[in-house]
């Protein structure tokens, strides 16, 4: 499958990194990094360099307590971005967001796909979506950034989320998003306690089953700190991990802050999973 993110193709007949690209103060892992435009896409650069096959530019943290951002101020820090690396840059840009007025304004300064952690659901973001005419990443999420971790509750997480991402999916049919433009993204984090995260990882495959490509994010979360009791900077080896399992079970992209380790793991992985048997 390739996908058309507004005229720069994204390959998914093999499993791609999404760059993660965060032009915040405050993000959990490199906040306050690429705030400046010059290191922004300098860092889009080396992501590309490393392998990535998209970039996903975000203005706004999700982290859970992250404040919110205005409307305006979103604006002003994603789109001087999307346009440096749109210009420079030949593979797609992701914007992450969730508020109507920005998927519109960065679509028109480069991007080419929708990365949404509220699927669609904040008011005006489906017409946006409709209108801007580019594949879109519907996520799951239990609540808000700034309330999903206080109590998350599932009677069955897995198939919670499988029924709420089957009926995005439905209206987006219904609101003129076909089929080919979704992407799925069962929300590792975004309202789940670590036993969540887990069970979805280990039965991804049914959202598989689904029959869209499923992205995953993990990379450097929480949900590794809680269980193996490391800081942000020790946690690359089990998000090398995660991608793996992710990406044998069938996920197509795999967000991730460390590109070029992210690229060779999940590279062995489809080798391993491509491999003919001996006769």
């Amino acid at each position: 499958m390739i996908l058309d993110c507004a005229g720069k193709p994204l390959d998914l007949t093999h499993p791609q990194v999404m760059g993660i690209l965060n032009v915040t103060p405050d993000s959990f892992s490199d906040g306050g990094q690429f705030l400046a435009q010059d290191s922004a896409l300098a860092q889009a650069k080396q992501m590309v360099e490393d392998g990535a096959g998209i970039i996903d530019v975000g203005g706004e943290s999700t982290r859970p307590g992250a404040a919110i951002v205005s409307i305006e101020e979103e604006i002003s820090r994603v789109v001087p971005v999307i346009e440096a690396i749109h210009s420079e840059i030949d593979i797609p840009i992701s914007i992450d967001t969730s508020k109507p007025e920005v998927m519109r304004a960065a679509v028109q300064a480069g991007a080419g796909l929708i990365n949404d952690v509220r699927a669609l659901t904040v008011d005006g973001a489906l017409s946006a979506a409709v209108e801007c005419d580019v594949p879109v990443c519907l996520m799951h999420a239990q609540g808000t950034p700034q309330t999903m971790q206080d109590d998350p509750r599932y009677d069955d997480v897995v198939s919670n989320v499988i029924a709420f991402l089957s009926e995005r999916v439905s209206v987006c049919e219904q609101a003129g998003i076909s089929r080919d433009k979704l992407i799925l993204d069962p929300g590792f984090g975004f309202g789940k306690r670590a036993t969540h995260n887990l069970q979805l990882m280990k039965h991804l495959s049914k959202i598989i089953e689904l029959e869209l490509p499923v992205l995953v994010g993990v990379s450097r979360k929480s949900m590794i700190g809680k269980l193996l009791k490391v800081s942000v900077e020790e946690r690359l080896a089990a998000s090398l991990s995660l991608a793996a399992v992710s990406v044998w079970q069938g996920a197509k992209i795999i967000r991730s802050h460390d590109v070029r380790e992210t690229v060779q793991a999940i590279m062995m992985c489809d080798h391993v999973m491509k491999v003919q048997d001996c006769e």
